[in-house]
């Protein structure tokens, strides 16, 4: 509901952004609060969504290279759209996919070459600053020429997988290996510290509910829709199959042991080096892992290593892999479904990481205009390209914490990342609660409160816990004290600075957040007791031009 809610609110108020319309419709206070809060969760999200393709290309010359590749297929698009065939879309259509083709086996090549793999075999902090330099570049050229033909490959890329993903599952009908419940159910798992409540809820994000939709779900989609009626679909349509989506990830990752599954999430300091050690790892936790396997499957798909590949990339790739060969038949092709599973999801990610730097961009020119004037000009390049690099600067910090991290940057950045984006998502839902009751239609407004009041419980409550506590492994505060505590090492200091700025962050969220719902709840009650008009944005309905 909130991504309709949302898209349909925008696109009666001529597309206003989010931030816009809480400022609008709630008040000065909530409209501010929520574009620096917004901003903030934007850097957290867009780190962490960094983080899982830095861990998926990590050590990996194949990957690396396909994914290197889409760039200039997009610029060559970007191009022949502009200059070379204009309006052609079809022919760049298929010229695109025809090239992503070659760079999926140009990766297996570079792979297979003695002199040429170990170049592009690159260590996590290495592809931490590529990933940056992309994402910095990608919002400074013209959207015509990097981001737009970018997004358009990777939408057949994804509509392709979502597809044969569900015939997938539908013809092999793979057995879970997953038991339903594990003994982490008590908080003590090596991949997410926390017990089942909150923090299975603040883990399972867009196949739920995502705030980063309703960023994008304003300001952005409204201008391209044709017809107000288009909302439906899109917004709610939409998520309908994201939500399945989540689902055939779940079960494409429960395809695996629950030895393979922790042997590829599990970090490094609690596995070890070698596929033997993660085995005496995992039979502490009351799973198997036969070595040889674990390392026959690494070579199945193309890889020297799977041993802790933290962010699910990877093992969602090896599951769908598993799918793919089980429906086509072939383990020798096992390699290349894996990496065209691995595209996808990067490719996935980098349209969010591109179109994310922007708006990113976009917002801390608004904040900065209040300081000074020329920062705010969208249309000179010198503040474009100032604001892009803070920004990127901004969320690169968090990136960096995440890579250089012992216990792989997931255990400690993904939890932030949940609790920031379904605090965002609380944001939108109590702007839509406030749209339908300025609306005359408060009957409906528990459409929208019912999970705001849910998500208000889940996040403040994980938000809580992340800060205060005792647990080391769970509380950001108790890591850095048993930091403090122990043998200084060279990063010893920059961790505890690392776990005290993620726990001031945190309060920031939870603080903004209670503001926005006091401010909420205060216009809710003045207009439904009538002290306060029931004042709405929305602006006269227009009937389309477009043909029907």
């Amino acid at each position: 509901m909130q991504d309709f809610v949302i898209l349909a609110a925008s696109v009666r108020r001529d597309g206003r952004t989010l931030g816009q319309m809480a400022k609008d419709e709630i008040g000065p206070t909530a409209g501010f609060t929520a574009l620096v809060a917004v901003l903030g969760i934007m850097i957290i999200l867009i780190s962490v969504l960094a983080l899982v393709v830095v861990n998926a290309l990590r050590a990996s010359p194949w990957g690396t290279v396909t994914i290197g590749l889409t760039i200039p297929i997009a610029l060559l698009l970007g191009i022949y759209l502009r200059w070379i065939r204009p309006g052609r879309v079809l022919e760049a259509s298929v010229v695109g996919l025809v090239l992503l083709a070659i760079a999926l086996y140009a990766g297996q090549w570079v792979a297979a070459n003695p002199a040429l793999a170990p170049i592009f075999t690159l260590d996590a902090k290495t592809l931490a600053i590529l990933v940056m330099i992309y994402s910095f570049a990608a919002s400074v050229v013209p959207v015509w020429l990097l981001l737009a033909p970018r997004d358009y490959l990777s939408a057949f890329v994804k509509i392709g997988v979502v597809v044969a993903l569900a015939l997938g599952i539908i013809i092999v009908l793979p057995p879970l290996q997953m038991p339903s419940l594990t003994r982490f159910t008590d908080g003590t798992g090596p991949i997410f510290a926390g017990k089942v409540f909150p923090f299975a809820f603040i883990t399972i994000a867009c196949g739920s509910i995502s705030g980063f939709h309703a960023l994008i779900a304003s300001g952005t989609t409204p201008k391209l829709l044709e017809r107000e009626t288009d909302a439906r679909p899109i917004g709610y349509g939409g998520m309908l199959m994201e939500a399945l989506v989540g689902v055939m990830a779940l079960i494409a990752a429960c395809v695996l042991t629950p030895g393979v599954y922790f042997a590829i999430n599990a970090p490094a300091s609690l596995l070890g080096p070698t596929a033997a050690s993660a085995a005496h790892a995992i039979s502490a936790w009351g799973f198997t892992l036969d070595p040889a396997s674990m390392q026959h499957l690494a070579a199945q798909v193309g890889e020297s290593t799977l041993l802790s590949r933290t962010g699910g990339a990877p093992s969602l790739a090896v599951g769908m892999a598993q799918l793919f060969t089980g429906v086509l038949g072939g383990s020798e092709a096992m390699a290349l479904w894996y990496h065209f599973a691995i595209m996808f999801e990067a490719l996935f990610i980098l349209t969010t990481l591109d179109a994310g730097t922007r708006v990113g961009r976009f917002m801390l020119q608004d904040l900065g205009r209040h300081v000074w004037e020329p920062f705010g000009r969208v249309s000179w390049y010198p503040a474009v390209v100032l604001s892009s690099a803070i920004f990127v600067a901004m969320w690169g910090h968090f990136l960096w914490q995440g890579v250089i991290d012992p216990l792989g940057g997931i255990n400690s950045l993904w939890p932030l990342f949940g609790i920031s984006n379904q605090l965002l998502a609380a944001v939108a839902l109590c702007v839509g609660t406030t749209v339908i009751i300025k609306s005359g239609k408060p009957r409906y407004a528990w459409v929208t409160l019912a999970p705001l009041a849910w998500l208000a419980v889940v996040t403040l409550t994980a938000g809580w816990q992340k800060i205060f506590s005792s647990i080391p492994r769970l509380g950001f505060l108790a890591h850095a004290r048993l930091l403090a505590q122990g043998p200084q090492a060279a990063d010893t200091g920059r961790l505890i600075f690392n776990d005290r700025l993620d726990a001031a962050v945190a309060a920031f969220f939870m603080i903004a957040v209670i503001v926005i719902l006091i401010d909420s709840a205060r216009e809710w009650f003045l207009v439904l007791r009538g002290d306060r008009p029931a004042t709405s944005t929305e602006v006269p309905f227009e009937p389309t031009a477009l043909a029907s």
